[in-house]
């Protein structure tokens, strides 16, 4: 089996606990380069892989390591995404890509393009769709047993924002200039992806509210919400990074039940069908399923969940599905938060979203 050669680009917190150790696992993956500013971040690598060769700039990795790569994985702050995305395929590499994949949309529409141009995949890391628990809400919503999701409700609460290495601007996401943005920003895409697997559609509206708890500290927000209208129902979001505590909860209201998850938890309403003659919704009684699946959402490396994500990569590599439609809804995520952004300037007025993205 011939591996594909890779590098890294930025080894924080991402990068060196959910990246690397799962590469370096893996029998088909070679991790041949690094690439990041710090030498101590650099030397945290080494750590892990033998004859690692290192670079602290992008640039001059790219000409020396010509032939000896085959992908690279951009793990860098978000402003930088889409400059090394473009040198990346300028120099004839398949790129994978932690989310957002850009922090524009007009930089997104070209990442796309120049993809298709170069005849290289683009593929952004939506890992939230690999969390065992949410691969159980796709199982259960494809039985058909509760009937199709009507409305959905996403609510991710953390005590804090991700914090970067010590060794290099450990608050980096709360500063625009890095970020391109703060919780929408940083971790819109997650909810959005996962509601248009759900609710089988794409968005044409939304309307949201930003907020910042600390602006004499930072100059991105810390709490999102949103609400996005869709041709099979509705979508509610809910960000928080300054919350009490540490959760994941989704709620998905079907057509004959309901599924509600509390990270690990996952419980299942079964809507049984009233008495014959029976009036009213008091009539209608409900069977509830609860099971536990771990998902390791304390851990957020989500190591565990890199080689399922990273097998859709290499299946897009095999396959030259270069503008895949997980990169296409890469895209529809930064124009739902970009528009965000845009409607809570304007006193959360309703805006419309495009989906001629998907056929591109």
């Amino acid at each position: 089996m011939q591996k594909l050669r890779g590098a890294i680009i930025g080894n924080g917190f991402i990068a060196n606990k959910g990246h690397l150790p799962a590469y370096v696992e893996r029998q088909d993956v070679e991790i041949v380069a690094i690439c990041d500013v710090v030498k101590a971040r650099q030397d945290v690598a080494k750590e892990k892989i033998k004859n690692l060769r290192c670079y602290d700039d992008y640039r001059i990795m790219f000409e020396k390591e010509k032939g000896n790569l085959d992908f690279v994985d951009i793990a860098a702050p978000a402003a930088m995404h889409a400059e090394i995305t473009h040198a990346a395929l300028e120099a004839g590499l398949h790129v994978l890509c932690e989310k957002p994949l850009t922090t524009t949309l007009e930089d997104a529409k070209k990442v796309l393009e120049h993809a298709k141009r170069a005849k290289r995949v683009v593929f952004p890391c939506h890992n939230y769709k690999h969390a065992p628990v949410v691969k159980a809400i796709r199982h259960e919503l494809d039985s058909g047993r509760i009937g199709k999701v009507r409305s959905i409700t996403l609510s991710t609460f953390r005590n804090t924002h991700a914090k970067g290495v010590k060794e290099w601007n450990t608050d980096w996401r709360r500063f625009h200039k890095y970020s391109g943005g703060g919780i929408a920003m940083d971790h819109g895409s997650h909810s959005f992806y996962l509601t248009f697997d759900w609710l089988g559609s794409y968005p044409t509206s939304i309307t949201s509210k930003l907020y910042n708890l600390e602006p004499e500290k930072f100059d991105t927000e810390d709490n999102f919400s949103a609400v996005l209208t869709f041709p099979t129902g509705l979508a509610h979001l809910n960000l928080s990074w300054t919350a009490g505590v540490r959760k994941v909860i989704y709620t998905l209201q079907c057509e004959r039940g309901a599924i509600t998850v509390e990270d690990d938890q996952m419980e299942i309403a079964i809507m049984k069908t009233a008495a014959k003659g029976a009036e009213g919704y008091n009539d209608v009684t409900w069977d509830f399923e609860k099971k536990m699946i771990s998902s390791d959402w304390m851990d957020s490396s989500h190591v565990s969940w890199f080689n399922s994500l990273f097998d859709l990569f290499k299946k897009s590599i095999e396959n030259s599905d270069y503008v895949s439609q997980e990169l296409k809804e890469s895209y529809l995520c930064i124009q739902a938060i970009t528009k965000a952004y845009e409607s809570s300037a304007k006193n959360s007025l309703e805006l419309a979203l495009s989906n001629e993205i998907l056929s591109y």
